[in-house]
């Protein structure tokens, strides 16, 4: 699973993949894997992109057709996991009900909400089909700039 809006952002930025590699400082290759689909971007280098050109995590992800700038946040993992809980449970989900939705273990979920793993970029994208609406970048705690 690909961010929908990778490519086209950094196309827009008139960036090359090898811009995209040097900044993360990786191969060229694995950032043509992100673009492709044959890899997945970690979330965290995600938003260490997003932070960089100031562009929203829900326009890369298709949530929104138009970018929207947000300011840059470092990920705290602990944040993380108490926005995912409280989301879950301002919809009134049980862990056993959103791991299934995600396709994975309520024990695998369950450690997204105690900050002992973070959730995996697929996963983050499945979220956009379980709750509605929903945003990312708030997810994320992430503020728009005006």
């Amino acid at each position: 699973m690909i961010p929908k809006n990778f490519k086209s952002s950094r196309e827009d930025l008139d960036l090359k993949q090898k811009d995209i590699a040097d900044f993360f400082n990786l191969h060229f290759s694995t950032v043509s894997g992100w673009e492709t689909g044959k890899d997945t971007i970690p979330i965290e280098r995600l938003i260490d992109y997003a932070n960089e050109y100031y562009l929203s995590l829900d326009y890369l992800f298709g949530i929104i057709s138009k970018n929207q700038k947000y300011s840059p946040v470092e990920l705290d993992l602990d944040a993380l996991a108490k926005a995912l809980t409280e989301l879950r449970l301002r919809n009134n989900y049980t862990q056993v009900y959103v791991a299934k939705k995600l396709n994975t273990s309520q024990s695998a979920y369950s450690h997204y909400e105690t900050a002992t793993n973070i959730i995996p970029t697929t996963f983050i994208y499945g979220l956009t089909k379980i709750y509605k609406p929903f945003s990312i970048d708030e997810l994320f705690g992430r503020k728009k700039i005006k």
